[in-house]
């Protein structure tokens, strides 16, 4: 480790309070030691307290959880799904006959990405009287967030990039959140799943894998660039073989480094697999 106060916070929290925080990136963990160090306190003072205080390691532990989701997020991305990935799917479902278009959302917070596709979705299969269906798997490894997204309610100011047509089309007001209509939640499976996990290569509910989309949006940056390879080369093996990984724009040279992914239309971070090779070192 180069920097020698997140050696120290590696070892501490690994040693003392059994917590693995080696796992992510350098640059995220030294900027929330920098957030969580209390007035007037030195890096130093803080790890030596970190030591006896097991509130305080739990607290770290939490603050680097990745849980921020909006609706529609990256407009750049979700115009390329509307427009070109999602027609696509939808036609190649009904010329092979495969009846089910088959979407992972991993790390999906409280559930707008999930939501989000599902609209776009449902739109277009009804616009074009198709008779191919969906399933969406969103996971995430946090139960509260989980339970966000079930709820599927959301306060009004969170959604300000959503279309007025989407909002009375997919929604009904209930007080002050608006609510996924009932139609849309059949299609949508939230559950548990650790995405570093390493004893499976795909979540319970799409156990079989085979996804013709996954998104793997604004969390890649977070990890270290070992685990960040992990998630890659499991995503790559869970598609199809003409799905497409969807990432954050910011991500989109983690993906082209570590390689087996071509970008499909760039600058937006839609990708298919290619045939080179995949950098596992």
């Amino acid at each position: 480790m180069r920097h020698p106060d997140l050696a120290q916070l590696i070892t501490t929290l690994r040693q003392t309070h059994g917590r693995d925080v080696s796992i992510y990136d350098e640059s995220f963990l030294a900027k929330m030691l920098a957030r969580r160090l209390g007035a007037d306190e030195s890096a130093a003072a803080y790890l030596n307290r970190l030591t006896t205080d097991r509130a305080e390691a739990d607290a770290f532990s939490e603050s680097l959880k990745i849980t921020y989701s909006d609706f529609f997020r990256n407009p750049l991305t979700f115009a390329i799904l509307e427009q070109l990935v999602l027609p696509a799917l939808v036609e190649a479902g009904e010329k092979s006959g495969r009846e089910k278009i088959r979407i992972w959302s991993a790390g999906c917070a409280s559930g707008q990405e999930a939501w989000s596709v599902a609209i776009l979705l449902d739109e277009l299969l009804a616009a074009r009287g198709s008779e191919v269906r969906f399933q969406i798997i969103a996971t995430d490894n946090s139960e509260t967030e989980l339970a966000a997204a079930r709820s599927g309610a959301y306060f009004e100011d969170a959604m300000q990039n959503v279309r007025m047509r989407h909002l009375r089309e997919y929604f009904s007001r209930e007080g002050e959140t608006c609510v996924v209509q009932p139609r849309l939640r059949e299609r949508v499976d939230f559950s548990a799943y650790d995405l570093l996990d390493e004893h499976s290569s795909s979540p319970p509910a799409g156990i079989f894998g085979d996804f013709d989309l996954i998104f793997c949006s604004n969390l890649l940056f977070y990890y270290s660039p070992e685990r960040r390879r992990f998630i890659l080369n499991k995503v790559r093996r869970d598609l199809s073989p003409n799905g497409y990984l969807v990432t954050g724009e910011a991500e989109r040279v983690i993906v082209e480094q570590t390689g087996g992914f071509r970008a499909v239309a760039p600058p937006a971070a839609v990708f298919q697999k290619s045939d080179g090779s995949f950098h596992h070192g």
